[in-house]
C-alpha cells in the first residue's frame, strides 16, 4: 500500500521553501549530470502539492514545461550547486566543523556534502521545522533549531566550534529590510569571530525586471506580456478575496475596477490611458516583487563598512563556472550570460 502524502499548509513567505526544493528535483531529474539532488526527488514525491503551479510563475512563453531546456525555474537550483562547492572546500580542510543552515527551509545540502564527521544545524522558524521533521527527520550529527535568525539565542545552540563554525544562507535576506541586515551581521561576529558564510544576494538591478526583459526579441517579448497575464490570471482565480482586496486597495489610480472578478479586472485596465497603465503595473510589481524582496546588494565591500570585523572572501555572479549546455533555450542561456555580466544576482563569501 502506497504511503499517503503529506498535506503541508503553508502560505506567504514561508511558502517560498517549496520553490527551490521543486527547482532541485526539476534539475535533477532533467539534467543530473550537472546536479542530483536524489533526496529533493523523494521529498517532492511524498508531499501532497500541486507543484506544476511553479512552473508558471517564471511566464515560460510557449515552452514545454516538461523539460529543463524550455523552463527557467531550475535555474534557481544552481545556487545550491555554487554553496554544495563552498561548503566541501571549507570542510575539507575543517571536517569536524560545524556548518549552519540560515533559513534551512527544505534544503537538502547536508545530503551531498556530509562527510561523516561534520555537525550540522538547520535554522528556521518553528512551523518550518515542524514540518522538516517530518520529511527530513534529524541523524546523528544534523540538529533543527526552531528560531528566528535576528533571535541571537540560536547561537548558543552550536557547540562544536572547535574545528571553525561555516554558515550557508540560500534566498534569505533579500526578504529583510537593510537594518535587520545590519543588526544579522553584527551577531554573527559577536558569536563566531573567524566564522565563514555564504549567502546569495539580489542586486538593485535585479529588482528591475524591465532591464532584463530588453535582451528579448520582439517576439520574445509579446510572448512574455501573454505569459504574463496568463500568470496573474491564475493567480487572480486562485487566490483568496483579501488578497485581491489588498491589492486593489493599493492601486493609485483614480478609478478601481467594480469588484474583484477576473473580467471585471480586465475591463477596467482596458478603459486606462497609457499613463495610468504604467502606475497600475508599478503598483502591481511593488505588490508582488518589492513587497516582499527589500534587500539588495551590489557590493559585499559594503557590508566591511558596517562592522570591520567582516573581511570578504570571495564575491562571483550567480551562475560563474556553470556550463551552458548547448540543448538548452536560446533564453535560458541568454538570461544567464545577461546576469552575470551584469551581475545580477551574486554568490557572497565573507568572515565574520
Amino acid at each position: 500500500m502506497q504511503q499517503d502524502k503529506l498535506k503541508i499548509d503553508l502560505s506567504g513567505l514561508s511558502e517560498t521553501l517549496l520553490f527551490p526544493l521543486w527547482g532541485r528535483a526539476k534539475l535533477s531529474k532533467e539534467c543530473s549530470w550537472l546536479f542530483n539532488d536524489v533526496r529533493a526527488t523523494e521529498i517532492v514525491e511524498k508531499i501532497d502539492y500541486d507543484f506544476s503551479k511553479f512552473d508558471k510563475i517564471l511566464w515560460g512563453c510557449r515552452f514545454d514545461r516538461t523539460a529543463l531546456k524550455n523552463s527557467l525555474l531550475p535555474l534557481f537550483a544552481l545556487r545550491a550547486k555554487q554553496f554544495d562547492h563552498k561548503i566541501q572546500s571549507y570542510i575539507a580542510e575543517h571536517p569536524r566543523s560545524s556548518v549552519v543552515n540560515i533559513g534551512a527551509g527544505l534544503d537538502t545540502t547536508f545530503y551531498r556534502v556530509d562527510n561523516g564527521l561534520i555537525h550540522w544545524y538547520d535554522l528556521d522558524l518553528p512551523p518550518v521545522i515542524e514540518i522538516r521533521s517530518q520529511l527530513l527527520p534529524e541523524a546523528n550529527t544534523t540538529k533543527g533549531i526552531a528560531k528566528s535568525l535576528l533571535d541571537p539565542s540560536w547561537c548558543t545552540c552550536i557547540k562544536q566550534t572547535e574545528d571553525g563554525v561555516f554558515m550557508i544562507m540560500g534566498g534569505v535576506l533579500m526578504y529583510f529590510e537593510e537594518a535587520q541586515v545590519k543588526q544579522f551581521f553584527s551577531m554573527l561576529a559577536d558569536n563566531f569571530p573567524s566564522g565563514e558564510i555564504v549567502f546569495d544576494a539580489p542586486s538593485k538591478l535585479d529588482n528591475n525586471v524591465g532591464t532584463w526583459v530588453k535582451q528579448l526579441s520582439l517576439d520574445q517579448r509579446k510572448e512574455l506580456k501573454a505569459a504574463r497575464v496568463k500568470a496573474l490570471k491564475g493567480w487572480w482565480q486562485n487566490n483568496p478575496e483579501n488578497q485581491k482586496d489588498k491589492l486593489l486597495t493599493a492601486l493609485k489610480t483614480q478609478t478601481k475596477p467594480r469588484s474583484t472578478e477576473w473580467p471585471d479586472l480586465v475591463a477596467w485596465w482596458c478603459q486606462l490611458d497609457a499613463k495610468e497603465k504604467k502606475a497600475v503595473r508599478n503598483d502591481f510589481k511593488a505588490f508582488f516583487h518589492l513587497g516582499l524582496r527589500k534587500w539588495a546588494l551590489d557590493d559585499a565591500t559594503k557590508i566591511t563598512q558596517w562592522d570591520k570585523r567582516i573581511t570578504v572572501i570571495d564575491q562571483f555572479p550567480l551562475y560563474r563556472n556553470i556550463p551552458r549546455d548547448p540543448s538548452w533555450s536560446t533564453l535560458i542561456r541568454r538570461c544567464m550570460d545577461y546576469s552575470d555580466r551584469y551581475k545580477m544576482s551574486n554568490i557572497l563569501h565573507l568572515q565574520v
